[in-house]
């Protein structure tokens, strides 16, 4: 052998085996063992609940009323969740202080409506009144948007993602503060025109509706076809589309980004408007924390139909709605559990938990692809 060769040497390879349970996918059996137990559950609470007695069941009436009231919650859900997922979509963040903008929009919105109540303007001209109404909230939360971007958001905007969060969070209970102290703690009864009182009903394709559910469903409807074709088809949709594709590149093309994140929230801002008053006049009354429960059920009817999906969020919402209308009655009544209805929030996370552990990507999302 010349001298200075190298003899190759055989890698050492070592087989390391694994024990029977280190082998196991031990996450995929947690999640079928957690929806072996969830399904059965809800098999068992359905079938005890329907089978109830029949002076202790509920009837068919009282559930079309809970299906019609599901759905018309859902559609409120639908307009906050949008705003929710047109800020994930273009910026990645989560602005946990939405359900505040819509809150903040309620309490504007009331103090016309109760000046037009007490001076008959409300039920004199009802449908002026409502305009004005409407176009107040819509004002007021674009502008507490527009100026939550401009002075808490914009300047973070480039540093680490958890900072943005923070701030959001931080940006909710100033927000929440505020209105307590402005407006006190006290809950306030929000006026209704008689056209759209708990009394007046229309029939929609058969079935009967309380007026105010009408026009909330028919207004969701709207606001998701409406901003899907603003987004899809006008020249500041595909300004918006191409930040959430790539913010440097589209700053390259001649986009202006800065203008793009501001319309983008000042579109939820309004949408959180419409919300706001339909919020008020849906339940008749507002307080400083109604944007806080509402905020985090928008937030997880988001992350239920896929955040960053206006589709999604419309569905998110939809079923959301069902959920929390239909689900205590139909789960927790025929174990005879006092008050199931005070459950309704535990619903909620358990949906958002849920969607995170089976289905992070929600149901029409997929991982971090852009749907906006």
């Amino acid at each position: 052998m010349a001298q200075g060769s190298e003899v190759p040497v055989a890698p050492v390879t070592t087989t390391v085996s694994l024990g029977r349970l280190q082998r196991l996918p031990v996450r995929r059996l947690i999640q079928i063992v957690l929806a072996i137990i969830i399904i059965a559950f809800v098999a068992i609470g359905s079938y005890k609940t329907l089978t109830l007695p029949p002076e202790d069941r509920y009837s068919a009436s009282t559930w079309k009323a809970f299906v019609i009231s599901g759905v018309a919650l859902g559609g409120i859900y639908a307009l906050v969740a949008l705003g929710y997922t047109l800020v994930y979509g273009v910026l990645r963040m989560i602005n946990f202080a939405h359900g505040e903008v819509m809150m903040m929009g309620c309490f504007v919105s009331f103090f016309f409506a109760e000046a037009y109540a007490e001076s008959g303007f409300l039920n004199r001209s009802p449908f002026v009144a409502l305009a004005i109404i409407f176009a107040i909230a819509m004002v007021a939360s674009c502008c507490i948007a527009m100026l939550l971007e401009r002075v808490a958001y914009r300047p973070l905007r480039s540093a680490p993602r958890l900072v943005p969060l923070i701030t959001a969070v931080g940006a909710s209970l100033f927000l929440q503060n505020t209105a307590l102290g402005f407006f006190g703690p006290e809950t306030q009864a929000y006026p209704v025109p008689d056209i759209l009182g708990g009394d007046k009903t229309w029939t929609v394709l058969g079935i009967t509706m309380a007026r105010i559910q009408v026009v909330v469903i028919v207004t969701a409807v709207l606001a998701v076809i409406g901003l899907t074709l603003f987004i899809s088809r006008t020249k500041v949709g595909k300004s918006i589309r191409a930040v959430a594709e790539d913010r440097e590149i589209a700053s390259l093309m001649g986009i202006d980004v800065d203008r793009a994140i501001l319309i983008t929230f000042a579109i939820g801002g309004l949408l959180a408007g419409v919300a706001a008053v339909q919020f008020g006049m849906t339940f008749g009354q507002v307080n400083f924390h109604i944007g806080f429960s509402l905020g985090i059920a928008a937030f997880t009817a988001s992350v239920l139909g896929g955040i960053g999906s206006i589709r999604g969020a419309a569905l998110g919402g939809l079923i959301l709605g069902l959920l929390y209308s239909v689900g205590p009655a139909l789960l927790f009544t025929g174990f005879h559990i006092p008050a199931p209805f005070q459950l309704q929030d535990v619903i909620t996370f358990s949906v958002l938990v849920l969607v995170l552990i089976f289905r992070p990507g929600g149901i029409l999302g997929s991982g971090e692809q852009e749907k906006v």
